[in-house]
């Protein structure tokens, strides 16, 4: 017997509020059931085609996703719901490689609305995350698999107001990236390269906090649809991110 996911009360209740409002046409389909289909093409990485029937017409439910993706409402709905409970005092941020299944290729607008390059796994898309000091997701970006990791780092950083400590690997290791940091009125807790001269002195002990933003990862890569990429565009794919962190930590 398939297991059916659906929306608690609860869950319902936090999200409800900060839906779209619904300004013309014919009523909107039941938005709880929709949703919860939704969410659960997301955590059994099935097709769209195969859409339990408890949900309504398959059609109804990825046109929902497509077109709320198209307007940015899933990012919309995750900041209003994190508004003003993130902790940034320290901040973490890290990229992780998701496999793009072959479904995944052939979307339209060119190869950065694809966000698909060839890495050492293969054809990927890199997912760059922020962490704020409690481990939930502050910012969420994506680009190909063949992006370093220290390319989006003052974009992921953009996003946060307010942080006296940033956390993040030797890959993000640059004089470059260090002065922007200062700048913030933070202080990089990032290890030097080895190819260094002058060794970088850190906090060691608040360095072991780092691991906070690889567990969102593994945390959302819980949803087979993050853990495998199937979405042709990568607005889709950052929609799937944002989903996911909807549920696995603001609801």
């Amino acid at each position: 017997m398939r297991e059916i996911f659906w929306l608690s009360d609860e869950a319902w209740a936090a999200i409800e509020p900060h839906l779209p409002e619904h300004k013309y046409g014919a009523p909107r389909v039941d938005d709880r059931r929709i949703i919860s289909g939704i969410i659960h093409i997301l955590k059994s990485g099935c097709r769209w085609k195969d859409c339990p029937p408890e949900y309504g017409p398959p059609t109804t439910v990825y046109n929902r996703f497509n077109r709320w993706s198209g307007r940015k409402h899933w990012h919309r709905i995750l900041h209003a719901l994190a508004a003003g409970q993130w902790i940034t005092t320290s901040v973490a941020m890290d990229g992780s490689y998701v496999k793009a299944h072959r479904c995944a290729h052939g979307g339209k607008g060119g190869p950065k609305a694809q966000a698909i390059g060839i890495s050492r796994g293969g054809q990927t898309t890199k997912v760059h995350a922020l962490t704020d000091t409690l481990g939930r997701p502050v910012a969420l970006h994506v680009t190909a698999g063949n992006v370093s990791d220290i390319t989006m780092a003052e974009t992921l950083l953009a996003e946060v107001d307010d942080c006296r400590y940033v956390l993040a690997d030797k890959g993000y290791d640059s004089d470059k990236l260090r002065t922007k940091i200062k700048e913030k009125g933070a202080k990089p807790v990032i290890p030097g390269r080895k190819s260094r001269k002058k060794p970088i002195r850190f906090d060691k002990l608040r360095y072991k906090f780092r691991w906070m933003v690889e567990a969102v990862f593994c945390r959302l890569k819980d949803f087979r649809r993050v853990a495998t990429r199937y979405d042709k565009l990568a607005r889709n794919f950052l929609s799937t991110l944002a989903i996911a962190t909807i549920v696995a930590y603001w609801t």
